[in-house]
């Protein structure tokens, strides 16, 4: 990576930004398998599953374990996990909506139900890595926000009655609690829920799944990009570059990238989100910040960090930048933002002062798939052969096993005619989020956003006339 221009950037931040890597930590990972080839002319299935990520593999895994008989293909453009799924910072979360304040503001009906099966869900990921000795660095950390401005300790107070009655025991800690936790001048107040989020491994979470998939049968061809899709008498059949595959059935789990149903277009837009990691710290360092916990940290601001250790003692820090591009922009280089990269490194160092010195040895960026609502829709086309899931916003890593299932459920894989389930009855599940405005319009509308997000968190939380109203309808953007 190409260090940040000094005459604007401090010395500090360049000399740690100076030999960082513009590539994913997780993705450079000795365990990474080698590619599979695509597929090879034509070719039939029962379920073809377009998606590589965890949204796909989970479908094409639990697909398998209803009905071991399946023929099931998975086809993904690049490799499988390269996307969010090989990107992000390995928070495996409990929650299905994005956190209990999104979730209760849409479904209040459904809260107690839906933290149910978030934890149902959360639990079941962890026995399906035992089951098929799935290495992705599960550690039951769980995750604690921080409040590193006055008006953020109320924000917490009030996330912590919230969790009380939904039968969650958060600890809420103030300053000096906090900071016998993690040693930062900057905070003044925490939120520690010691349940609800796992630290994982992101790529290697992948890479495993898809070895179990495979061990059950399931063949993944990658760089098999998917263009299009029709129906062909009773089956569906996907056309690309390499061949066709017709499936009776199909999971659409792309995520960011441009879905091969227009109607679902409307619904998403890609934000690059941004992540580095250091050098593995001495022991010195560590003691320096404490950190024996080694919970998941976030800030309470909406332009919010997310960070963690990873398993050799390094600082992944990411968050803050949410960035759009005009016209769903995406491509190699918007991977890559100096900018980011140093405004990140500034906020670090202001979080961390006694590590003055550490360097930086990836910095990369990514692509979330986001909606109005900040949690995933779902829907079918084709008379029911084909489903899709997306709008994760960032906290995919465990809701998109719960959207597989949703999913099958809406294929009726290993149900009967008919038949619906839990899932299938959630409002959540039965509605969709209010559609994007097309351009310019939506380009306009989330730079606006984005500004008065920014300017609230400088103005003590108070939120403009255009943050209420667009809270007012349930709309935003998360970063």
């Amino acid at each position: 990576m190409k260090a940040p221009d000094s005459a604007t950037v401090p010395d500090d931040v360049a000399k740690a930004l100076a030999d960082a890597e513009p590539v994913p930590y997780w993705l450079a990972d000795a365990a990474r398998p080698e590619p599979e080839p695509p597929p090879a002319g034509d070719q039939v299935c029962d379920l073809a599953v377009v998606g590589g990520g965890y949204s796909g593999l989970w479908t094409a895994l639990l697909a398998k374990e209803r009905d071991p008989s399946l023929d099931v293909v998975v086809l993904e453009a690049g490799r499988v996990g390269s996307a969010a799924s090989g990107r992000n910072g390995g928070f495996c979360a409990a929650s299905l909506t994005h956190g209990l304040e999104n979730g209760s503001g849409r479904w209040p009906d459904e809260m107690h139900q839906l933290e149910r099966l978030g934890w149902d869900n959360l639990r079941a990921i962890g026995t399906t890595l035992t089951r098929y000795g799935i290495d992705a660095e599960w550690d039951p950390t769980g995750e604690m926000t921080v409040a590193t401005r006055e008006w953020q300790v109320p924000l917490l107070e009030r996330e912590a009655e919230k969790a009380y009655e939904l039968g969650w025991e958060p600890i809420l800690l103030g300053p000096d609690a906090v900071r016998r936790e993690v040693a930062s001048p900057t905070y003044l107040a925490g939120l520690w829920d010691r349940d609800a989020v796992v630290m994982v491994h992101p790529a290697k979470l992948a890479f495993g799944l898809a070895a179990a998939c495979r061990a059950l049968g399931v063949r993944i061809h990658e760089n098999a990009r998917v263009t299009g899709v029709r129906s062909d008498a009773r089956r569906l059949r996907l056309s690309g570059a390499h061949g066709s595959v017709t499936a009776r059935r199909v999971a659409l789990a792309t995520g960011a990238f441009p879905p091969l149903l227009r109607r679902m277009r409307s619904f998403l837009v890609p934000v690059y989100d941004y992540a580095m990691v250091t050098e593995p710290l001495s022991p010195a360092q560590h003691d320096a910040i404490g950190w024996k916990h080694r919970q998941g940290l976030g800030d309470a601001g909406n332009q919010f960090h997310y960070y963690r250790l990873t398993a050799d003692d390094r600082i992944l820090w990411g968050g803050y930048d949410a960035v759009y591009h005009y016209g769903n922009g995406m491509c190699r280089d918007l991977e890559n933002r100096p900018a980011t990269f140093a405004a990140l490194a500034r906020h670090f160092f202001d979080t961390f002062p006694q590590l003055e010195g550490v360097r930086f040895t990836h910095a990369w960026g990514g692509v979330i798939d986001t909606c109005s609502r900040f949690c995933a829709f779902y829907g079918t086309a084709f008379d029911r052969r084909l489903a899709y899931a997306a709008g994760y916003t960032g906290l995919g890593v465990g809701a998109t096993r719960f959207g597989a299932d949703v999913m099958l459920d809406l294929l009726r894989v290993g149900l009967a005619p008919g038949e619906e389930t839990e899932r299938t009855r959630l409002a959540m599940v039965r509605s969709k989020p209010v559609p994007f405005p097309p351009e310019p319009i939506r380009y306009g509308v989330i730079a606006l956003t984005r500004r008065e997000m920014a300017r609230a968190d400088r103005n003590d939380g108070r939120r403009g006339l255009w943050l209420r109203a667009l809270d007012r309808f349930g709309l935003g953007f998360d970063s």
